[in-house]
């Protein structure tokens, strides 16, 4: 039985990962904003599978937000840590709100980083445990119209991958989880379900989180589901930089701007 932190658990991806986990028997410590919600999903879990399940309520945004959780959690040993949090947004750069997009890197990449970080040195003493980040399709080539949170996931995809490489001879799992368009409240809030790209279809926030979750105990670096997804990495290669670009931009957009 393993104690597993997630974050971004109230809902979507983050929400089906941690049914998976107690599922399995593992008890869990569930973060994100929505406290009411959050005792909501604990009381069920725990009602369903008989785990364990600790609230915290949390907005990763705020500077001390990944060492406020660590410390509360110091006595207590957390063998996989689940980086799900995170959220997007729809616009010109140029356009969009300035502290939502900074949020977004403080969400996206600087959470992430802390509470590996904070985490990952027990788990290389015990020589045991694992990091699954959730990432996206959009970290394998740049997003116009969606430039920082585009950004923000090629980080989190080359992150996982150099960690995975300096931990490869120890027994820790180390996994990016890199779907694409996901029916999950990620696509209202940030505006992404109204482009060109939501309207190639959507795959369910469960069979995303399944794959991830069984990728992870298998031990693969980066999961991607979804067979015509697996095709986007390749096809970014080969195509010319300037080609991504476009299209990425004109799948960003949506009808009615144009």
């Amino acid at each position: 039985m393993n104690n597993v932190l997630i974050t971004g658990a109230s809902s979507g991806i983050g929400l089906e990962l941690a049914r998976l986990f107690a599922r399995d028997g593992n008890n869990l410590v569930l973060v994100a904003r929505r406290e009411e919600l959050l005792n909501k999903i604990a009381g069920e879990l725990n009602s369903d599978f008989g785990v364990e399940v600790e609230v915290i309520a949390k907005d990763l945004t705020l500077g001390k937000s990944s060492d406020e959780i660590f410390m509360r959690l110091k006595d207590r040993e957390i063998d996989i840590v689940v980086n799900n949090a995170g959220f997007g947004a729809v616009g010109p750069f140029s356009e969009l709100d300035y502290k939502r997009q900074v949020d977004m890197i403080k969400l996206n990449i600087t959470a992430l980083t802390s509470l590996t970080r904070l985490f990952i040195p027990r788990m290389v003493e015990r020589n045991s445990g694992g990091i699954l980040n959730v990432g996206s399709l959009a970290g394998f080539q740049p997003g116009p119209y969606a430039t920082i949170y585009y950004a923000t996931k090629a980080f989190v995809l080359s992150f996982t991958e150099g960690l995975k490489e300096e931990l490869k001879n120890t027994n820790i799992k180390i996994t990016c989880l890199a779907p694409g368009p996901t029916n999950t409240e990620f696509g209202e809030v940030s505006g992404l379900d109204k482009s060109f790209l939501f309207k190639f279809g959507t795959m369910g926030a469960k069979e995303v989180a399944l794959q991830g979750y069984n990728g992870f105990l298998n031990g693969e670096t980066v999961v991607i589901p979804g067979f015509s997804n697996k095709l986007l990495p390749l096809l970014v290669r080969l195509s010319p930089r300037f080609l991504v670009r476009s299209i990425t931009a004109k799948l960003n957009r949506s009808e009615k701007s144009g």
